[in-house]
């Protein structure tokens, strides 16, 4: 058994995030295990830009109200205990509502191929599209 050492707070770049986001990586497996458990703090208002997961990823809300949506407009509002999940190649966005703090665990799984990205970042969701959303 090993304990894992936390790496620091980040703060979300700019290029992939609207609004205030940071992020505790709490655990990225080495291979054989490719998982990967980002914590992701939104503050009110803050989402991510459209992305998709090569692999997959599955979102648990574990404070505050937050916003699952897709590229064909399904909207998902999540609440504390929550479960999302996105399947491989879905272009989607997430964050907190307008309102509400939100803090999720993000969970995928990496690729194992240094050639292949685990997500792909699009452009930012614009001001419509997130207020249309509002729950």
């Amino acid at each position: 058994m090993q304990k894992l050492t936390k790496s620091a707070t980040g703060k979300g770049p700019a290029e992939n995030f609207a609004g205030e986001v940071w992020f505790d990586q709490i655990y990225r497996g080495e291979e054989p295990s490719r998982a990967r458990v980002n914590a992701v703090h939104f503050a009110p208002g803050a989402h991510t830009a459209w992305h998709t997961h090569t692999m997959g990823q599955t979102l648990h809300v574990t404070e505050g109200v937050g916003l699952v949506g897709t590229r064909e407009g399904q909207v998902i509002v999540m609440r504390p205990g929550d479960t999302v999940h996105t399947p491989p190649g879905e272009w989607h966005w997430h964050g907190a509502t307008a309102e509400c703090f939100m803090t999720h665990l993000a969970i995928w799984d990496g690729t194992g191929d240094p050639d292949v990205p685990e997500t792909t970042w699009g452009e930012h969701v614009t001001d419509a599209d997130y207020h249309r959303a509002q729950p």
